[in-house]
């Protein structure tokens, strides 16, 4: 991948997290956040009851925590004043995790990752559920308990 590509934040082929080697990563941070946003507000249109999202508004703030970034108040602000319902966090599970294309960390940094992420919804006054490890059929069934759906 060259460097423009990973300017752009382009995630084909990288090797590390393109936070860590934009040269402007608050630029980056604002397209992300700005991606974020733009998923929560397509939501909220959505004639379904439940909407589930792999990544929220407060993951960016967490990254940019663990990357030693300073955080704006814009990017507060918009993480404050667009709220989730319910937030389920899944722990890291050394036993299945692996790096690839969409995790680029070590076991260790997402550990790490993981304590910014839990961190970054608490301070925001969410009350993190954590998913306990165990198989995707009991997942789901804790995931829909937690929302009393059954």
């Amino acid at each position: 991948m060259t460097s423009a590509a990973k300017e752009r934040g382009e995630l084909r082929n990288l090797s590390t997290n393109p936070i860590a080697t934009v040269s402007d990563p608050l630029a980056f941070n604002k397209r992300i956040i700005d991606a974020r946003l733009a998923d929560y507000k397509a939501a909220s249109i959505i004639n379904n009851s439940i909407v589930f999202y792999d990544r929220g508004i407060p993951d960016v703030l967490a990254y940019m925590d663990f990357f030693e970034q300073p955080i704006e108040k814009q990017f507060r602000a918009i993480a404050a004043n667009n709220r989730y319902d319910v937030i389920f966090l899944l722990p890291i599970w050394k036993e299945i995790y692996v790096s690839d294309n969409e995790r680029f960390e070590s076991y260790a940094e997402a550990l790490s990752i993981h304590r910014h992420l839990k961190k970054s919804y608490s301070d925001l006054g969410y009350d993190v559920i954590v998913v306990p490890k165990d198989t995707i059929e009991n997942r789901i069934q804790f995931i829909l308990t937690q929302l009393e759906i059954n």
